[in-house]
Formats: C-alpha cells, sequence, structure tokens
C-alpha cells in the first residue's frame, strides 16, 4: 500500500473541510449532487471522446496502482543478474534455460531468452528496445488520460457554474433566492477546480512516476542480459549495474551484499564444526 497517496487525500481533504468549517461553512454548502453530475459527467464524457476506449478503460484500471503499486525492487533485479552471470562464466549460457520459467518479468524473460538462444547482441538490442519503447508508451498514455481529465474539470466546472447562475438570473424576482442560488452555482467551479488539483493531477503525476520507474528496472534487465552474453566477469556485471541505483538503493544493495556473504559463511562453518 502506498501510504503517500492515502495519507495525501486524506490529510487534502480533511483539511480543506476543516478550513471550511472554521470559517463558518457546513459540508452541506458544498455537497451537490448536481454539480458533482455535471462536472464529473461532463468531465469523463470529453476524455471518453478524446481517448479510445480501450485506452480510458486501461488508464482506470491503472487507478490500482497508484494506491497499490506494482513492487519494483532493483536491487534484487541485480542480484539476480550477478548470480545468472557468475553461473553462465562457470557452466556456459546455456545453463541459464532451466532458469526462464523461474523469472515472473516477461520481458526480462524474453531477453534472456533471446540471449540464451544464442541471439546477436546487437539484434537482440534493437528487439527489446523496441518494446520497452512501447512498454513505456503505454504508461505515458495512461497517465495522460488522466493529465486530460485534469485539464477538462475546471473548464466544465465553469460551464457548471455558468449553468447554476442562469437559473439564478432567472429568478431575479425574488431576491431571497440570489444568496443562496449563486453559492449552489459556484460549487460547480469548486468541484472543477479542486478535483483538478488534488485528485486527476497528482494521480497522472504518480502513475508517470511508476512508468518512469518500471522502464529503469528494464534497463537494468537489458543491460544485464546483455553483459551476461558478452561473458563479463559477475563482479564487473555488479558494478556496472550500481551505476543505475541511487545512493540509497546502493547502501541498501552493500548491506543486503553482506548479510548474504555472512549467512553464507555461517552456512559453510556449521558442516565444518560439525564434522570436527
Amino acid at each position: 500500500m502506498d501510504l503517500g497517496s492515502i495519507l495525501g487525500l486524506v490529510c487534502a481533504f480533511t483539511l480543506i473541510l476543516v478550513g471550511n468549517a472554521i470559517e463558518g461553512g457546513r459540508m452541506r454548502d458544498v455537497t451537490q449532487p448536481t454539480a458533482a453530475l455535471i462536472v464529473f459527467g461532463g468531465t469523463f464524457g470529453a476524455v471518453m471522446l478524446q481517448f479510445p476506449m480501450a485506452r480510458f478503460l486501461a488508464a482506470m484500471g491503472a487507478l490500482r496502482t497508484v494506491f497499490f503499486p506494482d513492487k519494483e525492487n532493483p536491487e534484487q533485479v541485480i542480484k539476480q543478474i550477478v548470480d545468472f552471470a557468475r553461473r553462465a562464466r562457470r557452466e556456459g549460457i546455456l545453463s541459464l534455460e532451466k532458469e526462464l520459467p523461474n523469472i515472473s518479468d516477461p520481458f526480462f524473460a524474453k531477453a534472456l531468452t533471446m540471449a540464451v538462444d544464442g541471439l546477436e547482441p546487437k539484434t537482440l538490442y534493437e528487439s527489446m528496445e523496441t518494446e520497452l519503447a512501447t512498454l513505456e508508451e503505454a504508461g505515458d498514455l495512461k497517465s495522460k488520460v488522466w493529465e486530460a481529465m485534469g485539464g477538462y474539470a475546471p473548464t466544465v466546472g465553469i460551464l457548471g457554474a455558468v449553468l447554476g447562475l442562469i437559473h439564478v438570473m432567472q429568478n431575479l424576482s425574488d431576491p431571497s433566492k440570489l444568496g443562496a442560488g449563486i453559492a449552489v452555482a459556484f460549487v460547480a467551479t469548486i468541484y472543477g477546480v479542486g478535483s483538478a488539483n488534488i485528485v486527476l493531477l497528482p494521480i497522472a503525476g504518480k502513475l508517470k512516476l511508476h512508468s518512469k520507474t518500471h522502464s529503469h528496472v528494464r534497463e537494468i534487465m537489458l543491460r544485464g542480459v546483455l553483459l551476461i552474453q558478452e561473458g563479463i566477469n559477475h563482479s564487473v556485471i555488479e558494478e556496472q549495474l550500481k551505476g543505475f541505483l541511487s545512493e540509497k538503493q546502493k547502501q541498501a544493495f552493500k548491506s543486503a551484499a553482506a548479510q548474504g556473504a555472512e549467512g553464507a559463511s555461517r552456512a559453510e562453518s556449521s558442516p565444518r564444526a560439525e564434522a570436527a
């Protein structure tokens, strides 16, 4: 669960409503089903007109990843690649064929399959680069759908406010209804501007960030497979791939490697102690 996304929404809506209450406002003052129908109905309709239905539905499905993102662990990927490189240097790259069913990522599995099959490095790189570009484009389109909604919502909110003011102008003969009517009319603007800047555009930004992280990990996979194919020593591969990591990730990778080495040392010393 992405606590930042959940806490961000809770913080934004709670503090806005608290501020409204401090100013003397009431919850029912900003709860207008008609305004919500106009703003959200108009926004979703405009976006469905702009994008193909398949893209629209894919973007709606991607909303889950904002709160429950797919776990990307570049440190674990590098560790797996280094293990593969060590084995390939010792037993040959064909020995990695039996590891292919255990690879959960389709991109990684496809790249390694091509390497095991003896595909030329240049051809492998060009093929996987094309696939990576396609994955990046698909991820960017999902964020663009939400960006489009964030662009349409304020404008549709103004449209809702104008519609409300039209009804107010029709009741000028009754001054007692003017204040309440104008207030209701501007609720549509609140819905449009608020939903765009608190929900829709932040979701687009989060999806774009997830897409970049996803592509970054796939770049590590592709680079690692190419280095394995070249027969580079596993320690050199590890140092090269660590260049993709941030300083914090490098420290985490170093700590995990140290713990793994310590565990392996203990495992080796235990049989010796029992034999003695």
